[in-house]
């Protein structure tokens, strides 16, 4: 899948480190770890994959400008992470990465999304909103070390509902 600016494929874990400087330069005070992001690809591979992680590549030069990951459980799937290096911004890059994640989460049988987001991020809550999320709930301090609320937000996917 392309949009113009990026390529999606699966996240590998040769595409731990630079994923791990986006990560850092967009989230510097709550970023994830490497080891939080090699345990969620130990469950992204093989017959049992429970998980989805996808990068986006800038074709011109290769680097990772992008990136999402997706967690299921049961008929239940939860976004894990979603970010969009800042010169990619509204470029359309965020809603590539999340229709692909849902994509997933149809494929594992799921009937419902579920993700947390900052209060203070509206531009994030407007792209959810705009796939259909609803607020459902507050994560209180849920983001560390600032504090931070989470607005806890729901999918029900489409095609999975059952009579």
């Amino acid at each position: 899948m392309t949009t113009a600016t990026a390529v999606l494929r699966e996240m590998r874990w040769w595409d731990i480190a630079p994923v791990l400087e986006l990560e850092h330069e967009l989230f510097p005070d709550d970023a994830w770890s490497a080891g939080m992001f090699w345990s969620e690809l130990a469950r992204a591979r093989g017959p049992r994959a429970t998980h989805r992680y996808v990068v986006a590549e800038d074709p011109a030069d290769g680097r990772i400008v992008g990136y999402a990951g997706l967690a299921s459980a049961g008929d239940l799937a939860d976004v894990q992470t979603i970010a969009v290096s800042r010169g990619q911004w509204g470029g359309g890059l965020g809603s590539e990465l999340l229709t692909d994640l849902l994509r997933h989460a149809t494929a594992f049988e799921c009937t419902a999304v579920l993700l947390e987001v900052r209060v203070d991020n509206t531009r994030a809550q407007k792209l959810y909103e705009r796939f259909g999320f609803e607020p459902i709930g507050f994560r209180r301090g849920y983001y560390q070390p600032g504090n931070i609320d989470a607005l806890v937000m729901r999918l029900t996917v489409q095609g999975t509902e059952t009579d």
